[in-house]
């Protein structure tokens, strides 16, 4: 009898370790709203585009003078980290100043980064409301327009990690370099 509840417990201490496996801590659960904007190749991208993809989204403008450097250079380490480890993941960074970044605009930008825009798309070609609206009903991010007066834009300094389905599950702080080793053990759990 005690060798059965002994095989019995090892049983079922075995399904809760490998159920555990592949699972990430997650700190949100929000399903991203359906889009279709422009990229930076004056091209289309749609939530359904990266259908069956884990992906990183973030809210940054190209003019910014403050936080979005160095969110935007870690978003470049990150990729450059992917590519070592050899993940499969899409990069999004949305624009939150859409007048202003334009297609032309945006790829300047990536290539002052040197982002690799296989799997890094930057997107504009909406109005303010229409990101505002997705930054914070999908992403729960915080976006203000700019002040009179100045062409600073307000917004959340988050990384966002977005699963197959389309599910925002994990946020992370984009200003903080650490915070890549992170997503990229993350990434590993699930791939």
């Amino acid at each position: 009898m005690k060798k059965r509840c002994f095989l019995l417990f090892l049983f079922v201490a075995s399904v809760v370790l490998l159920a555990g496996c592949g699972d990430i801590e997650t700190n949100m659960s929000r399903d991203v709203q359906d889009f279709e904007f422009t990229t930076q190749d004056n091209e289309t991208l749609a939530l359904e585009d990266l259908e069956g993809e884990w992906w990183i989204a973030d809210f940054i403008f190209t003019n910014c003078t403050t936080i979005c450097l160095p969110m935007t250079s870690n978003m470049s380490k990150l990729q450059d980290r992917l590519n070592e480890e050899d993940l499969d993941a899409q990069l999004v960074s949305f624009s939150v100043d859409p007048d202003y970044d334009t297609p032309e605009v945006l790829t300047e930008y990536a290539e002052d980064y040197q982002a690799d825009l296989s799997n890094w798309t930057f997107l504009t070609g909406y109005d303010f409301e229409t990101i505002k609206e997705l930054s914070i009903k999908s992403f729960q991010s915080w976006l203000e327009e700019a002040p009179e007066g100045s062409d600073q834009v307000t917004h959340g300094t988050k990384f966002f990690l977005v699963n197959p389905e389309g599910k925002a599950i994990k946020f992370y702080d984009g200003t903080q370099s650490d915070e890549i080793e992170t997503i990229i053990e993350d990434l590993k759990k699930v791939q």
